[in-house]
């Protein structure tokens, strides 16, 4: 029979063997916004050239890039639900960026109505001026959240 000897105790901590699941990085939503914002970007300067140039092929390109920025945009809305739930780190305050960004999306998904329609009429002017407006309501959007994120007894 052998005999087993202790010759020195350690004791472990017990918040050495927990997980620490903090996320990392940026939240997914966050670069699926990014990605919707150049479709719709793409699709302002594609309703330009159709202006310019009268051809049904840049029409098709920008009925595409709304299409895809609309798809992008569920997607998004998907993960910052996802990432509400994971706990993940929002920008504070949220509130605008949320809204200005349902509103770009909702005059986007009007864009793609109007883009639907056939003729040169169906882009010109009401087209083009929707998806400058999406542009102009996206900028100001990341103008304001930026700027409250940034003063120091809202977000910072």
């Amino acid at each position: 029979m052998k005999h087993a000897t202790i010759t020195e105790t350690a004791f472990v901590n017990d918040a050495n063997l927990r997980l620490l699941a903090k996320p990392r990085g940026r939240p997914i939503h966050k670069m699926l916004v990014s990605f919707s914002a150049a479709y719709f970007a793409g699709a302002l300067v594609t309703d330009l050239v159709y202006w310019q140039m009268p051809n049904v092929l840049w029409e098709r390109f920008s009925i595409w890039l709304i299409v895809a920025g609309l798809i992008m945009a569920g997607l998004a809305a998907i993960a910052y639900v996802i990432d509400l739930a994971g706990g993940r780190q929002i920008d504070t305050p949220a509130w605008p960026r949320v809204v200005g960004y349902v509103l770009a999306v909702l005059l986007s998904l009007m864009n793609a109505f109007i883009h639907s329609r056939d003729g040169y009429t169906a882009v010109v002017p009401t087209g083009l001026m929707l998806s400058g407006l999406v542009i102009v309501v996206l900028l100001l959007t990341a103008w304001v959240g930026t700027a409250l994120a940034n003063h120091p007894r809202v977000g910072g």
